[in-house]
């Protein structure tokens, strides 16, 4: 039962981080290899997910989880704004949104994964 109750708190987290919680400077800043406000948009990500594991796992758990979910976010974010496209009135906009955003979910599942090994 915590496995699906972790995985509703990650989806909520991403949608309030990726749709609520995310300035213009970290949209463009994503497109930006190393650049900081990509990185910080990744890194709260990645805490908001540790402190969700936290809450069920040891802190080494919870850090381990948290920093895979940076990495990968921050990755399969600037693929996205390098690779994707970037104009909203065509079809393949939306296309790479859900790719990005399926992505993401399938992340959070291998996370999920990890912890019944």
């Amino acid at each position: 039962m915590n496995l699906f109750l972790i995985l509703a708190l990650l989806q909520i987290k991403h949608w309030y981080i990726d749709f609520v919680n995310q300035s213009e400077a970290e949209v463009k800043g994503k497109a930006i290899y190393g650049n900081w406000e990509g990185l910080g948009h990744s890194i709260k990500h990645g805490s908001a997910s540790a402190i969700i594991f936290s809450f069920f796992y040891t802190l080494e758990i919870a850090f381990i989880l948290g920093l895979i979910d940076f990495i990968t976010h921050y990755h399969i974010d600037w693929a996205k704004m390098n690779w994707g496209n970037r104009d909203i009135r065509t079809p393949a906009f939306w296309n790479h949104l859900g790719l990005d955003q399926m992505a993401h979910q399938l992340v959070y599942i291998g996370l999920i994964c990890l912890l019944v090994i």
